[in-house]
């Protein structure tokens, strides 16, 4: 395969937990020389000692260098400018304003690096809300999607880091515009990507509901599930082994092969079934029909002839099921091995496929300060005056 897309491209990530450093894996992942500086006096990403992050830690940080530098100090300071002065990026996702008192903010680095990007993910874009904190689940209760996701009064947050991986993914979007423009202008930029405008950005559909029809969304649990689209079938049904199936029959073409692989002509020929109109109209009385016809397969079964029909469906899984999926498993470049010191576990590669380039793992999840000599050295420090900046704490060597 050829080379990444990104190698030769430099990023210095200032990440901790999941946004910034998910920024940092994706950019890993497609070929950036990516180094994660950490802070040796806080014990570097806070996912590190934190049991419940751990496992977090080890997903995020593939492919990926750490260099163990304390900034708050003069020389780590210095250091810092000094290695940005040849990076082509800067990722932080620090709380407002944090970069500006360290003094290593974009002002600062883009007088010494006319060429550096620097993208922050924040909480909020420009404007009122800029210096607030912000977490997932406070974008996502106040962006509509909690509100959208649970009971009228119960709202909830969703359950996985999407925020904080989506607006990682909006801000990688971003840098790869601003190295293109680089091509163009020989100049870097500054970006920032905000965490509350990507949940509004998610609830736009409904935004865009409310602004032409005046009614207000309803949560998705409240409504049925196919009368979010109006499908005649777009529901879970229950096999006969008790496990939930989703079928989705979104046009005539389904319905025939449905009818076909189920064998039921008269479903087929009836005057009422005729298009997903009509279907909507009877479903009433057309779902438990339906509940009846596929519940007298078990799951596996079930599926399979769902399958070769060619019709929508899906079996609801929980995360440890996704192990057992057969495409998973035969696809390994959809999984990647992680070595975690204690065992290597498999964890999900980018959902991304190329016929120029294929995903692995080429740097194991670093111990912190792991590179830090080596970076150190490339940057022309020789071993006598590493040694002494280690002894003042202003980085740290791993063992």
């Amino acid at each position: 395969m050829n080379r990444l897309p990104l190698e030769g491209t430099q990023v210095i990530e200032l990440g901790h937990i999941v946004a910034g450093p998910t920024a940092g894996l994706i950019l890993a992942d497609l070929g950036a020389d990516v180094i994660k500086i950490e802070d040796p006096s806080r014990g570097g990403d806070q996912s590190r000692h934190n049991p419940a992050g751990l496992a977090t830690f080890y997903f995020l940080n593939r492919n990926k260098r750490s260099f163990a530098l304390n900034l708050k100090e003069t020389k780590g300071k210095e250091l810092f400018l000094k290695f940005a002065a040849t990076s082509d990026v800067i990722l932080d996702n620090y709380s407002p304003g944090v970069l500006e008192r360290l003094g290593v903010d974009y002002d600062t680095v883009s007088k010494i690096n006319p060429r550096i990007i620097q993208c922050s993910i924040s909480g909020f874009l420009s404007g009122p809300y800029a210096h607030r904190p912000a977490l997932d689940e406070v974008v996502q209760m106040m962006g509509g999607i909690a509100y959208m996701t649970g009971l009228p009064d119960q709202p909830l947050r969703i359950g996985a880091s999407v925020t904080d991986i989506s607006v990682a993914t909006y801000g990688v979007i971003g840098i790869l515009c601003a190295l293109l423009q680089r091509n163009q202008t020989g100049r870097g930029q500054r970006l920032t990507s905000g965490l509350f405008e990507t949940v509004v950005f998610w609830v736009g559909q409904h935004m865009a509901n409310f602004a032409f029809t005046g009614e207000p969304s309803v949560p998705m649990p409240v409504r049925k599930m196919g009368t979010r689209f109006r499908w005649g079938i777009f529901d879970l049904f229950r096999a006969a082994d008790g496990k939930q199936v989703f079928i989705g029959v979104t046009s005539n073409r389904h319905w025939e092969k449905f009818c076909e692989a189920f064998e039921q002509a008269e479903l087929a020929a009836h005057p009422g079934l005729q298009n997903n109109e009509a279907r909507t109209r009877a479903r009433d009385w057309l779902l438990p029909r339906v509940q009846e016809i596929v519940g007298r397969y078990d799951s596996k079964k079930l599926m399979n002839k769902l399958e070769n029909a060619q019709v929508p469906h899906a079996p609801v899984n929980t995360p440890a099921d996704l192990y057992e999926d057969p495409y998973l498993n035969e696809h390994k470049s959809r999984l990647l091995p992680v070595n975690t010191g204690r065992k290597t576990v498999w964890l999900p590669a980018l959902p991304l496929e190329s016929g120029e380039f294929e995903f692995s793992v080429r740097r194991q999840p670093p111990r912190l300060g792991e590179h830090t000599r080596e970076i150190l050295q490339e940057l022309g420090v020789c071993d006598a005056d590493i040694e002494e900046l280690a002894k003042e704490k202003i980085v740290v060597l791993a063992n």
